[in-house]
């Protein structure tokens, strides 16, 4: 009894979810969101209007055990929703490959930018002995033999918080799209469940990336440096989903339809 009216219970939160994602607003003006937060966290950050809070530290708990690792949680509960989400629309194995090579173009999106973010904060940087940029030491040339010594790298350093955690919002909300027309009538009790642990546990983190994207904005970094990060995640996603998505030749989009209206 009590398994049945946890089921139920989730059921009432999946399709609460689903209604706010359903709103063409939400999704129009979901990406905008984060330039908007980008500027004005800045902003506050510069006026020196936000005090410090438990989430000003680099070290509090969700910084340490999620943003850094962040991709690998996107790609942990994504690749399983991927894969339950898109059954009921067709199990041909073309049609599973391709939305599965979705998760490998993000992967490379994020791996080319991040390694580039770090190759430009080398190539622009110098190693100071104190943080205030005293006591130049030539002799270490990159940032990685920089701190080794213990001394402080200064480089144009790029947000890397800003560009992932935008991106893999962005990524995200994409590819939980079918969840909105996906008939679970066709899934066996266990698989529905999945899907629907699953779905409200992307939501959750999608919210946890939003709140961290907000505390970079307040709390760390320059203006330029979140607004470019931020400029690259946007970049990386529209360039895949509303463009390159679109041609016969990729990924191609995930399914909002059901099969029947496809056919």
């Amino acid at each position: 009894m009590t398994r049945s009216a946890d089921m139920a219970a989730v059921d009432v939160i999946v399709e609460n979810l689903l209604a706010v994602w359903r709103r063409p607003s939400v999704r129009q003006m979901f990406p905008w969101l984060f330039l908007v937060i980008s500027f004005l966290g800045s902003l506050l950050k510069q006026l020196d209007l936000v005090p410090k809070t438990y989430f000003s530290s680099s070290r509090n708990v969700l910084n340490v055990y999620f943003v850094k690792v962040s991709w690998g949680w996107t790609l942990l509960l994504l690749t399983p929703f991927l894969l339950i989400s898109n059954l009921p629309f067709s199990r041909n194995v073309t049609f599973l490959s391709r939305r599965i090579l979705s998760l490998v173009v993000a992967t490379a999106v994020w791996y080319i930018c991040t390694e580039t973010f770090f190759y430009i904060e080398d190539v622009t940087g110098s190693c100071f002995e104190t943080v205030r940029m005293e006591a130049l030491q030539k002799e270490f040339v990159s940032k990685a033999s920089c701190r080794r010594a213990g001394f402080h790298w200064h480089g144009y350093d790029i947000s890397g918080h800003s560009f992932i955690l935008s991106y893999s919002a962005l990524f995200i909300m994409e590819e939980m799209a079918p969840m909105a027309s996906v008939k679970t009538s066709s899934l066996s009790a266990l698989l529905k469940m999945a899907l629907n642990w699953l779905y409200v546990a992307l939501n959750l983190v999608l919210v946890i990336w939003v709140w961290m994207f907000a505390c970079t904005s307040v709390y760390f970094h320059d203006l330029s440096h979140k607004l470019l990060g931020t400029l690259c995640g946007l970049l990386g996603w529209y360039l895949t989903y509303r463009v390159w998505y679109l041609k016969p030749l990729s990924p191609g989009l995930p399914p909002h339809r059901q099969p029947k209206e496809q056919k």
